[in-house]
């Protein structure tokens, strides 16, 4: 692992109030970065402005514009195409990364021989002055058995290697994932190699609800329910997924459908289930 040309993918919508201190944080790692790609989704505040102000003195800033789509899904598959690295960093555009985090992370992965790495999160709240860690996990790394528990992996904290892409085929952009790309993307990234986890918080979440795509989420099972859909589809169309990996994941559909109530359950079976079995 001698390459270390790494690409950060910032999308963005409507966050000229955040999008600064986010680029800044990336400007500032111990480990310089090759590019900063700003993929905006339709802003119509002065978003642009302010990063066009950071790329006159920082070259490797570089907007990527693009049409109002609702989903982060869309702006981060378009940095992925353009991307250069062959290391690819996500940040959302109210996070922030402490200084060493790039560097732990490229450390991490030698090690531990992974392609992919991740690390825990300051969870802070807006108007709040206290911080709190966002995940309490002990283990080194994260599995595809572990993310199919739970989703442990924050999609600012994630380095990985840009070739895991081609068969993973990027973030889903499916309507039926109102929430959760970042969740089903990994558990397609975890069939090709383990992420490597650094319990330290190496970045800031801003848990901002109010301004959160999470809002507008059901409840954790009606996300399980369409992020195990996609990846049942996903895996029986790429036909080289363990069936063991498959059939867990179908158990996980029959989990979340027996907590909603019987008319979505019933609904769901009608219009997709046959889908997800075949």
């Amino acid at each position: 692992m001698t390459n270390t040309l790494i690409s950060v993918i910032i999308p963005t919508w409507n966050r000229a109030y955040t999008i600064e201190a986010a680029i800044r944080s990336v400007l500032q790692q111990t480990m310089p970065v090759h590019e900063v790609l700003i993929c905006d989704d339709g802003s119509s505040d002065d978003t642009r402005q302010r990063v066009e102000a950071i790329a006159a003195d920082a070259p490797c800033v570089i907007w990527l514009p693009g049409p109002r789509g609702g989903r982060p899904a869309v702006p981060r598959n378009r940095g992925i195409a353009a991307a250069q690295g062959e290391w690819i960093a996500f940040l959302d555009s109210d996070d922030t990364w402490l200084p060493n985090k790039l560097e732990r992370q490229l450390a991490e992965a030698r090690a531990q021989n992974v392609d992919a790495v991740c690390c825990n999160a300051w969870r802070i709240t807006p108007g709040s002055e206290s911080r709190a860690v966002l995940m309490s996990c002990t283990d080194l790394r994260v599995t595809t058995s572990g993310l199919m528990r739970r989703n442990l992996i924050p999609c600012s904290s994630v380095l990985l290697r840009r070739h895991l892409f081609a068969q993973a085929k990027g973030f889903p952009e499916s309507t039926r994932l109102k929430v959760g790309e970042d969740y089903a993307l990994w558990l397609r990234i975890a069939t090709q190699t383990d992420f490597a986890y650094i319990g330290e918080p190496l970045m800031v979440y801003m848990d901002d609800a109010a301004n959160s795509v999470r809002a507008d989420s059901l409840d954790g099972w009606s996300e399980r329910l369409a992020v195990f859909g996609d990846f049942c589809a996903w895996a029986t169309e790429r036909k080289t997924v363990p069936v063991a990996l498959l059939l867990r994941a179908r158990a996980e559909i029959l989990r979340a459908l027996i907590r909603r109530p019987l008319s979505q359950a019933l609904a769901f079976c009608k219009t997709g289930i046959s889908n997800l079995v075949r």
